[in-house]
C-alpha cells in the first residue's frame, strides 16, 4: 500500500486514520452549518469547530456539487478562490488544506496561493489536473466519476467506480475516494450499500482511501433515520470503513468522527509489513477472491490465480458417519482440508479447491445426493 505525504501529513496504513472537516463557501451548499461567505468567520468556524475538534485536513469547497444546481465555470470558481485564501490565511490553527474543485486551472491557481491539496470530485475528467498537481507535488483525491466536467459521480456500481478511479491513472500521491451518495438519479441506495461492503476491492488499487459516508442516505435510511438523527449510524459506518481500510474520512462532524475513526483503528486486524535484505513483505487485507483478484491485476499477474489465494472456512452439522467418512476419504485428494469432532466438522480450502472437491467427489460416485447439495453450496461463488 502506497503512502501519502500530504504538506508533511502522512496518510495511508502506516499512520493513524485522517479527519477531513469541511468547510464551504458556496451559498448554495446545503449543509448551513460548514457555509461562510465572509473569510474572518470563515476562520473563526476552521479554527473553533474543525481544527480543535481534531481535523487533520480541511476541505473547502467553492461549489455545491449537488446535482439540484447548475455547475460553475472555472471563472466562477476562481472568482470565489479569493474568500478561501483569505480564509485559510487567517486560521491560526494547523491543518493541510485543501480545495475541491474539478478544474486544474483553479487547483493551480488554489495551490500557487497557499492550497496544500486538491479534492478532484469529477476524478481526472480535466487530463490536465494529475501533471498540474505533480508540478506541486500536491496529494489529490480523486473521486469516482465519469470523464465529464459537468457532473460528478454519476456511477452505481462498484466494478465501474472501480474502473473510473484507474481511469486516466493515478499519481503517485493519489487518495481514491469510491464517491458513496446521490450524485445521479440512478444510483440506489443498494448500490452504496454493496460499495461499502466491497470497500476492501479499493485497496487492490493500491492507494490510500477516503469515504465520505457522514450522514448519507444509504446509512440513515437502513436505521430509518432523518439528517440530524443520523449522527450514531455515521459514527458506527466509520468504524466499519477503516476497519475494511478508509485512511481519511470527509465529514462535518469532527470530533465523534474522529473517537469512531480510532476505534476502528484499534480493532483492525495488525498485518505483516516488512523489509528483509532490501525485500519488501506486506501481508494484504483479503477476505474474499475478488478482492484478490484486485492486487492480482495491479501487479500485473493473472487475475485467474484468484480463486487460489483466499480461504473459505465452513461448519457442517448433521452428517452422518458415514458421510464423514466419504469427505475425508475425498478431501484430502481435493486439496481441501476436513477436519472432523465430535461436536461437528470443519471444512476448508480455496476456492479453486473446493470447486475441485465438489467436481472430483462427484466423479467417485461415492457421494448421497444430500452430501452433493452440501458439496453444492460450499463451492458456489463468494457473495
Amino acid at each position: 500500500m502506497q503512502n501519502v505525504i500530504a504538506a508533511g501529513l502522512g496518510i495511508g496504513d502506516d499512520y493513524p486514520p485522517r479527519i477531513m472537516g469541511v468547510l464551504n463557501v458556496s451559498e448554495e451548499s446545503p449543509y448551513d452549518p460548514s457555509v461562510y461567505d465572509d473569510p474572518g468567520e470563515a476562520a473563526e468556524y476552521v479554527d473553533s469547530e474543525l481544527i480543535s475538534e481534531g481535523a487533520d485536513i480541511v476541505d473547502v469547497g467553492l461549489e455545491s456539487a449537488n446535482k439540484r444546481f447548475e455547475v460553475l465555470s472555472a471563472e466562477q470558481e476562481l472568482d470565489r478562490l479569493d474568500t478561501a485564501v483569505e480564509a485559510i490565511e487567517s486560521v491560526s490553527g494547523d491543518a493541510v488544506f485543501s480545495i475541491e474543485t474539478r478544474y486544474a486551472e483553479v487547483a493551480d491557481e488554489a495551490l500557487s496561493r497557499g492550497f496544500d491539496m486538491v479534492n478532484d470530485i469529477c476524478g481526472f475528467a480535466d487530463p490536465r489536473m494529475p501533471d498540474v498537481c505533480r508540478d506541486h507535488d500536491a496529494a489529490v483525491v480523486k473521486m469516482a466519476s465519469p470523464p465529464d466536467l459537468e457532473r460528478p459521480g454519476a456511477i452505481e456500481k462498484p466494478d465501474d467506480i472501480y474502473e473510473a478511479l484507474k481511469r486516466e491513472g493515478l499519481t503517485d500521491k493519489t487518495i481514491v475516494d469510491p464517491a458513496f451518495g446521490g450524485w445521479s438519479e440512478a444510483k440506489t441506495l443498494d448500490d452504496d450499500r454493496e460499495t461499502f461492503r466491497r470497500l476492501r476491492e479499493f485497496r487492490g488499487l493500491g492507494q490510500p482511501i477516503l469515504v465520505s459516508i457522514n450522514r448519507k442516505n444509504f446509512l440513515r435510511d437502513l436505521a430509518g433515520r432523518s439528517t440530524e438523527e443520523a449522527l450514531p449510524v455515521s459514527l458506527a459506518a466509520t468504524s466499519m470503513a477503516v476497519e475494511r481500510g478508509a485512511h481519511v474520512v470527509r465529514t462535518h462532524d469532527v470530533a465523534e468522527t474522529r473517537d469512531a475513526a480510532r476505534i476502528g483503528a484499534a480493532f483492525a486486524r495488525d498485518r505483516l509489513a516488512d523489509e528483509t535484505d532490501g525485500v519488501g513483505v506486506e501481508e494484504l487485507d483479503v477476505s474474499t477472491a475478488r478482492e484478490a483478484s484486485r492486487h492480482l491485476e495491479r501487479v500485473g499477474a493473472d487475475a485467474e490465480f484468484a480463486d487460489e489465494t483466499t480461504t473459505r472456512l465452513f461448519e457442517l452439522s448433521g452428517l452422518s458417519d458415514a458421510e464423514r467418512e466419504t469427505l475425508a476419504s475425498v478431501a484430502a485428494d481435493a486439496g481441501v482440508v476436513f477436519a472432523s469432532g465430535a461436536a461437528g466438522s470443519l471444512l476448508a480450502g480455496t476456492p479453486a479447491a473446493l470447486a475441485h472437491l465438489r467436481s472430483y467427489a462427484g466423479e467417485t460416485g461415492e457421494v448421497t445426493d444430500r452430501l452433493a447439495a452440501v458439496l453444492d453450496a460450499v463451492s458456489e461463488p463468494e457473495r
